[in-house]
C-alpha cells in the first residue's frame, strides 16, 4: 500500500512539472513526424511491394521504425526524469526523512520505480493510437505490435532501474543526469562496437536484446536478461538506501 501511495506522490510532483509536458509535447512530435515519414514510404513503396510473394506489411513498415526511435528517445529522456527521484530530496535533504520514516526501502524504491514506469508506459500507448490509425486503410500484426510493446516497456524498465540507482548515489541531480546519460550512451556505443567487430559485447547490449523484440522474437534469453538487468539495479538502489538507513 506504501508503495502505491508513494508512486501516486511522484506521479503528481512529475505531471506538475512543466518540463515533463515539455516532454511529453516533443516525444509526441518525433513520434508522429516519423510515423508519418514511414506511411509516406510505404505508399510510394507500394507498387513494389505487390509484386513480392510475402510483402512486408504496414506494422513492419511503418510502426516497427517508430518503436525503434521510441528507444531512443527513451535514451534521451530517462536521465532529465530520473536525476531528480533520490538526488533532488538528498539535496533539499527530504531523503534522510524519507528512508527514517516507518516505510520499507524497497516499498520507496518499487515506488518511485512504478511512478516511473507508469509515465514511460505513455510512449508505447502513443505508439499503438498510431498505429490503430491505420486500420482504416490495412491491417496490422498484433503479433507483431504486442512485441514491440512488451519489448519497449522492458527496454523502460532497465532504464528506469539505472536512473534511480545512478540518482540515489549523489545530492545533485546533474550529476545523476550526466552520470546516466553518459552510462546508457556506453551502452549504445558498445552495440554499435558489437555490431561492427561481431564480438560477443552484443549479449550484454540492451539495444541488442530490444531488436529482437522489435522484429516480432519475444526470445526468453532477452526476456531474461531484462528483467536480471532491471532486478540488479532495483536491488543495488534498496542496498545502498538501507546503508544510508543504518549508518545514518
Amino acid at each position: 500500500m506504501m508503495m502505491l501511495t508513494i508512486a501516486g506522490k511522484e506521479l503528481k510532483l512529475l505531471f506538475a512539472s512543466s518540463l515533463v509536458w515539455i516532454f511529453l509535447a516533443g516525444m509526441q512530435l518525433v513520434l508522429a513526424w516519423v510515423f508519418l515519414g514511414r506511411l509516406n514510404t510505404f505508399l510510394e513503396i507500394q507498387p513494389q511491394l505487390a509484386q513480392l510473394a510475402n510483402p512486408p506489411g504496414v506494422t513492419e513498415v511503418i510502426i516497427s521504425p517508430v518503436f525503434s526511435v521510441a528507444s531512443i528517445v527513451l535514451l534521451a529522456v530517462t536521465p532529465v526524469l530520473s536525476m531528480r527521484l533520490f538526488a533532488e530530496e538528498r539535496r533539499n535533504h527530504t531523503l534522510a526523512m524519507l528512508i527514517s520514516a516507518p516505510v520499507s526501502t524497497s516499498a520507496i524504491v518499487l515506488g518511485k520505480f512504478m511512478a516511473l514506469m507508469i509515465f514511460f508506459c505513455l510512449i508505447p500507448l502513443l505508439i499503438v493510437t498510431l498505429a490503430i490509425s491505420l486500420l482504416t486503410g490495412g491491417t496490422l500484426d498484433f503479433g507483431l505490435l504486442g512485441s514491440n510493446v512488451i519489448g519497449l516497456i522492458l527496454l523502460a524498465g532497465c532504464f528506469a532501474a539505472l536512473g534511480l540507482y545512478i540518482s540515489s548515489l549523489t545530492s545533485h541531480p546533474t550529476v545523476a543526469a550526466l552520470g546516466c546519460l553518459g552510462v546508457l550512451l556506453c551502452l549504445w556505443v558498445m552495440d554499435i562496437v558489437a555490431i561492427e567487430s561481431e564480438s560477443a559485447a552484443h549479449h550484454f547490449s540492451l539495444f541488442r536484446h530490444f531488436e529482437s523484440f522489435n522484429i516480432g522474437l519475444i526470445d526468453s534469453f532477452s526476456l531474461v536478461f531484462f528483467l536480471l538487468f532491471t532486478i540488479t539495479f532495483l536491488v543495488l538502489t534498496i542496498r545502498h538506501l538501507e546503508g544510508e538507513r543504518l549508518n545514518g
